[in-house]
C-alpha cells in the first residue's frame, strides 16, 4: 500500500489521467470561514509530455496577469514544477463552470496577446527565456481540446 502523501496531486495516479483536463484537486477552509478552491489545469499527459521552459513561462505571465480579468477570486496561478501544468487557486468561489469559462477567455487572450507581460529584467527573474509564439501554441492545443477538460481519467 501506498503512504498517503500531504501533498494532494502526490496522491493522484499519474498514469490514471487524460491530459488535457481541468479538475478540482483541493477545497481548504480557513479558520474565518473562507475556502481556497485549487484546480490542476493539465495541459500535457504526465510522464509522455511536457511544456518547454520558455513557453512554458510565457504562459505563466500571460495567464497569470490575464485570467484576473475574468475572475476576481484569483489567489495564485502558477506551473507545476513537471512542466505538464498549471495550478489556479481561488477564494470563495467554487462555480466550476465559471473557472472553465474564465479559463477559455484567457486563454483567447493568450492568442490576441502581441507581447509577454513583465517580460524584462526588472519584473522578472528570467526575462531571457520567453516565447509569446510558444505560449500560444499551448494556448491554441488546450482552446482545441477543450471538450475534454472535463474528463480526467482514462477509460
Amino acid at each position: 500500500m501506498v503512504q498517503k502523501m500531504n501533498v494532494e496531486s502526490f496522491n493522484l495516479d499519474h498514469t490514471k489521467v487524460k491530459a488535457p483536463y481541468v479538475r478540482l484537486a483541493g477545497v481548504i477552509q480557513g479558520k474565518n470561514g473562507d475556502i481556497i478552491h485549487k484546480y490542476d489545469i493539465r495541459l500535457k499527459q504526465p510522464n509522455k509530455e511536457h511544456m518547454e521552459m520558455p513557453a512554458l513561462h510565457s504562459l505563466e505571465h500571460l495567464l497569470a496577469e490575464n485570467v484576473r480579468n475574468h475572475l476576481d477570486h484569483v489567489v495564485d496561478l502558477s506551473p507545476m514544477g513537471c512542466q505538464t501544468g498549471f495550478y489556479l487557486a481561488v477564494i470563495n468561489h467554487d462555480n466550476y463552470d465559471e473557472i472553465l469559462a474564465a479559463l477559455e477567455k484567457t486563454l483567447q487572450d493568450v492568442l490576441n496577446a502581441t507581447e509577454v507581460p513583465a517580460c524584462n529584467e526588472v519584473q522578472c527573474g528570467w526575462a531571457a527565456s520567453h516565447s509569446l509564439e510558444g505560449a500560444q501554441e499551448l494556448a491554441r492545443e488546450l482552446l482545441t481540446k477543450k471538450d475534454e477538460w472535463k474528463e480526467i481519467f482514462v477509460d
